[in-house]
């Protein structure tokens, strides 16, 4: 059976959810935190880190994008590749929370990654912090200006991802109070037995 490798507290929450939305017939393996670096997974994915998606045949799918455009072509009723308004959109949306947002976080995960000093690295945080917020805002008013349910006025895995960052946001010194439209959406995501399925498997608990 096909797998999808996840961890707790990760982005990998977001193609889980995905899976369980479509009823899709993969297994969801969720590994405990650290065991993303141990040899076993590091020979399915050698980048170490989650999510991979491993067929039958032993290909391997990197990338949660990458996953959720799979998955949507191959198990969704109106198939991600194809030519729609919404499946552009979903597409674009992806595109810029799964790169610019989420590797705008580097500098809240990892900040000595990118600086040596400890004032240098607190400067990394002011400026991570900073960069998030506009991110922030700017998807706060697209949910906005699409109705305020769902992302794109319709649901997608642009929900999905969106709902993993409005987690994270917990992490930082950022308010989701500043946010209303997007505290809206976590609390209606957390409504939804889909996600709460997904997150059971992955031993997460709601934000509230």
């Amino acid at each position: 059976m096909t797998t999808l490798y996840t961890m707790p507290g990760t982005c990998s929450l977001s193609p889980n959810i995905a899976v369980a939305w479509l009823d899709a017939p993969v297994e969801v393996h969720n590994m405990a935190y650290g065991d993303h670096k141990n040899e076993d997974y590091l020979a399915i994915n050698p980048k170490g880190k989650v999510p991979a998606l491993r067929f039958d045949d032993g290909d391997v799918l990197t990338e949660a994008a990458a996953i959720l455009a799979w998955l949507g072509a191959a198990h969704g009723k109106e198939g991600y590749a194809r030519d729609t308004r919404l499946g552009r959109k979903e597409a674009e949306a992806l595109s810029y929370m799964t790169s610019e947002v989420h590797a705008a976080y580097g500098g809240h995960f990892a900040p000595k990654n990118l600086a040596e000093s400890a004032a240098a690295q607190e400067e990394v945080k002011r400026k991570t912090y900073k960069t998030l917020a506009s991110h922030y805002e700017r998807m706060n008013g697209a949910l906005s200006d699409n109705g305020g349910e769902w992302y794109l006025g319709q649901r997608s895995f642009a929900d999905t991802f969106l709902y993993v960052l409005t987690r994270w946001l917990e992490q930082t010194p950022l308010s989701i109070e500043d946010y209303p439209a997007l505290k809206a959406h976590r609390a209606r995501m957390e409504a939804d037995e889909g996600v709460r399925v997904a997150l059971k498997r992955q031993n997460m608990e709601p934000v509230g």
